[in-house]
């Protein structure tokens, strides 16, 4: 059963025109049930979740859709273009995402079937186009892969948030590459959000992430294929909470060495 703490007050999240105060968000695909994902959404305490415009219903029927287990009163959704292969097709989604009435997107252009890993030309491309077209009526969120020049690019390309993949999708790897990580960054850090999405397994992974200093974290199969996916994601949600916290609290440095924390001189 979920565990009532006292909750924590955090520096709201401002992305784009988006301000969010929980700094995790959730995907809505993979649950055993949609009323399983509605309460593991409460559970995790989002104010965001991303649908793949492909699983948004055209029209109205009685048959309950997946927006029916969205609480839009709490919860905001981030429309996604999974399954485009080029910025063209990023960009016809996105048309359709805002003519439903949502003024974000999170940008994802798929490079290989295999992998998932995004294609990182078509990618900037989408940025680039999508800024241009919505100027900042738009937000968008871009989905890539792990190198810190692409990463850098997209900011100038205008994404509101950069969302690098710490490893593939569904993989539960958590961050392959560290140091990629830290270089983004480094590169980004103050200029736009950076949130990790993709890859991550545990609650331990999203502590590791916060503690590196990213803005946030997204993830889906983790809670979604976990054995209890409600437990799952008020773990997160802790996990998410505590990275943010030892990021802002500065941890010490790492020594070789001992270092004693009962001095026998220099009291």
């Amino acid at each position: 059963m979920p565990v009532e703490l006292t909750r924590i007050t955090f520096p709201p999240l401002v992305v784009g025109n988006l301000q969010l105060n929980s700094r995790l968000i959730l995907g809505t695909g993979k649950y055993a049930s949609l009323p399983l994902m509605q309460q593991a959404h409460e559970a995790a305490g989002t104010e965001l979740v991303t649908v793949a415009l492909r699983r948004v219903p055209l029209n109205v029927s009685d048959v309950p859709s997946i927006l029916d287990y969205i609480d839009t009163s709490k919860i905001k959704i981030l429309p996604n273009t999974a399954g485009a292969e080029t910025a063209e097709e990023v960009v016809r989604m996105a048309a359709f995402a805002v003519e439903l009435g949502y003024p974000q997107i999170k940008v994802e252009v798929l490079g290989d079937t295999k992998t998932l890993l995004p294609n990182p030309i078509e990618t900037l491309r989408a940025t680039e186009l999508l800024r241009k077209k919505y100027q900042d009526t738009v937000t968008i969120m871009t989905y890539t892969n792990d190198d810190p020049i692409l990463a850098y690019q997209l900011y100038e390309a205008g994404a509101d948030a950069v969302m690098p993949a710490g490893s593939p999708i569904g993989s539960g790897r958590g961050i392959s590459n560290p140091y990629n990580m830290q270089i983004i960054l480094e590169n980004l850090k103050g200029k736009v959000p950076v949130i990790l999405d993709a890859g991550v397994g545990s609650p331990a992974d999203a502590t590791f992430a916060m503690e590196l200093g990213f803005d946030a974290i997204l993830l889906n199969s983790a809670i979604a294929l976990s054995q209890n996916p409600v437990l799952m994601a008020q773990a997160f949600q802790f996990a998410t909470h505590a990275g943010f916290m030892a990021y802002e609290a500065g941890r010490i440095p790492k020594k070789l060495y001992a270092s004693a924390s009962s001095p026998l001189k220099d009291f």
